[in-house]
């Protein structure tokens, strides 16, 4: 386990051209009328729609690993989601996983929103960069306690806690042959290894 004090991360530029900010309700409308589908690869990023990244095989079998290990872990009063929206101030981003507070029921009508999230997890590679800024700005600024990039580039796992503004005030990087806790409300609930999951 490394501790990371400097990430030397900028973020990423937005073109200097006049653009239109959407609110999270009008990118709402715009899904409810129609003009927006689901084959439509974007996501709501800080009022812009941002295209989603093609996922690789590797991605694919990293998340699907991860999945199956936190769903053998997880207490009955939480739930997994795979690639879904969570609603933020001016986000909707759809992470790659996301431990939810209670049951599937509970969020028939609505996406779950910061304040019922203890994980997100963002599986990484061609997205390295958005995820470590402009990823790690939202959910920082949401107030999401915990945040993971399982970075597949440099194999490691990257843990973000104590969110501020706009960034997390703690980084633990933990390599292929180490094991991360899954903490649920500041306890621990197991111990996940990251063998085989990289």
């Amino acid at each position: 386990m490394v501790a990371i004090a400097d990430r030397n991360l900028s973020p990423i530029a937005i073109t200097t051209e006049p653009i239109w900010r959407l609110s999270v309700t009008q990118y709402h409308s715009m899904i409810t009328s129609g003009i927006l589908t689901e084959e439509d690869q974007i996501e709501l990023l800080e009022g812009v729609l941002i295209a989603k990244m093609p996922k690789n095989p590797q991605h694919r079998f990293s998340t699907g690993l991860l999945q199956d290990a936190l769903l053998a872990i997880l207490p009955a009063n939480y739930h997994l989601n795979l690639q879904e929206p969570i609603t933020l101030k001016d986000s909707e981003p759809e992470p790659d996983l996301t431990i939810v507070r209670g049951q599937r029921l509970d969020y028939r009508d609505r996406h779950p929103t910061a304040s019922d999230l203890e994980l997100v997890v963002e599986v990484s590679s061609s997205t390295l960069e958005r995820d470590r800024t402009l990823k790690h700005r939202i959910y920082a600024g949401a107030g999401i306690a915990t945040y993971w990039i399982l970075n597949l580039e440099d194999r490691q796992l990257e843990v973000y806690t104590n969110p501020s503004e706009s960034e997390y005030l703690h980084c633990q990087v933990f390599n292929e042959a180490e094991s991360v806790s899954l903490n649920l409300r500041g306890q621990a609930i197991a111990l996940i290894s990251l063998g085989g999951l990289l």
